[in-house]
């Protein structure tokens, strides 16, 4: 069961699709907390100094699929930084 759940599909131009993503990419960049702009919303996350990462591209029925994928742990704990717990 997830504790929980966001998706929201829409149709966008191509400079809102770009401002979307340029949002994201400043949020990961600075790291921390991050506030994103769901369109009725907000949704605040803690992002983390490191991610992993999925890129999938599908054609499928002369459309085209892409998807980017970050995720990380919740509740993570930070590392040491001489290497000792």
């Amino acid at each position: 069961m997830k504790d929980l759940e966001f998706e929201q599909k829409r149709t966008l131009s191509r400079v809102e699709a770009a401002d979307q993503l340029e949002a994201l990419a400043a949020a990961l960049r600075r790291g921390g907390q991050a506030e994103l702009d769901l369109g009725p919303g907000k949704l605040t996350l803690r992002i983390p100094d490191e991610l992993r990462t999925e890129l999938e591209v599908e054609l499928e029925d002369g459309e085209i699929e892409l998807e980017i994928e970050l995720s990380w742990r919740t509740g993570q704990p930070e590392r040491a930084l001489d290497g000792s717990d």
